[in-house]
């Protein structure tokens, strides 16, 4: 009988239990918990460059156009969208550079050198300079390519004007180097500078140039001074809409931006090393880079673009926010026909 009560005892507790349990249970599926689970914190992903078929949903498409060319395409500029010039060097053979025409349907190889060609910039269709290794420096009257004399043999990485009369070329070592109309002169600033990557000014008297561990130098028509960017890795290229509105790329996503008085730096979301950056206005800028890496700017913010490319790209520059040129590595061009639709 003891035995009896036992048992009845314990199938009244697990009885007990189970209605319990039943209760709770049942409780689970009640709004408080599942209010508690919609708001549980989840860690947000990294940004994400969008999908092809987003950027064309939005207008905005980054094609890859034919070349007919393996070699490294390392500068871009045009006098028209039916004028466009690209200068590359043959890597990783040395000793052979090649120039690049489009003129608004097809592109064909105008010249190649012996010496690689880096940077390319022209006042009008029948006044372009290229220049690249060993000082050289070439000149397009729009019907030939020349060779000018340099009056060095440092290489020369880009080239920059304010007119046929007031170019500019940087390169290797610190050099500097001033065209006149004339001839070609070497360029003294004071500063001991490594190796220069890139030029841009707004006239004559407001020219920019950047190089090694951060280093920027101004000239203002009569001498160099040194600017203070607060950047101390590499910075390759420079571009502006203005005096007060400078953009330089460089090193480890590096992008700084000058308002007149003074630089500071902008985010860019990414750590790939930046070549180079064009605009067209100060809201519609453009940087490119490593593994195919394209970034814009709307005047407020960096995003990533979608460029369908995984190659380095080394140049940018466009006729307008909706013709857009970027070249690089493995004789890779790409256009951007749209601007981002709002």
């Amino acid at each position: 009988m003891d035995n009896w009560n036992r048992v009845h005892k314990c199938l009244f507790l697990l009885t007990i239990c189970i209605l319990v349990i039943s209760l709770l249970l049942s409780g689970c599926g009640g709004g408080g918990a599942v209010v508690e689970e919609e708001e549980e914190v989840v860690e947000e992903e990294e940004p994400v460059a969008p999908t092809l078929e987003e950027e064309e949903a939005r207008g905005n498409t980054w094609s890859e156009v034919s070349s007919g060319t393996t070699f490294r395409l390392c500068g871009v500029w045009g006098g028209s969208p039916s004028d466009v010039f690209v200068v590359g060097a043959a890597y990783p053979e040395r000793w052979r550079g090649q120039i690049l025409h489009y003129d608004g349907s097809t592109w064909i190889s105008m010249r190649k050198y012996t010496s690689d060609l880096y940077g390319v910039w022209g006042s009008s269709p029948s006044d372009v300079f290229a220049v690249g290794e060993g000082g050289i420096i070439v000149h397009y009257d729009g019907s030939t390519w020349s060779e000018m004399r340099s009056y060095t043999t440092r290489a020369l990485c880009a080239v920059w004007g304010s007119s046929p009369s007031d170019v500019f070329a940087v390169g290797e070592g610190g050099a500097i180097r001033h065209y006149d109309g004339s001839s070609w002169s070497s360029m003294r600033t004071g500063f001991s500078q490594g190796d220069l990557y890139g030029v841009w000014g707004s006239s004559p008297s407001d020219v920019f140039v950047v190089g090694d561990d951060g280093y920027i130098l101004h000239y203002d028509g009569n001498s160099w001074s040194k600017m203070s960017s607060g950047a101390t890795s590499d910075l390759r290229g420079v571009w502006g809409s203005s005096p007060s509105d400078v953009f330089v790329v460089g090193h480890t996503g590096n992008i700084r931006h000058y308002n007149g008085s003074s630089w500071s730096r902008m985010t860019s979301g990414t750590f790939q090393t930046l070549y180079d950056a064009w605009g067209s206005s100060p809201s519609d800028v453009f940087a490119v880079g490593h593994d195919g890496k394209i970034l814009h700017y709307d005047g407020s913010s960096w995003s990533e673009m979608n460029s369908g490319a995984s190659h380095q790209i080394f140049g940018v520059w466009g006729s307008s926010p909706s013709d857009v040129y970027a070249v690089g590595e493995d004789g890779t061009i790409l256009h951007y026909s749209e601007h981002i639709q709002q």
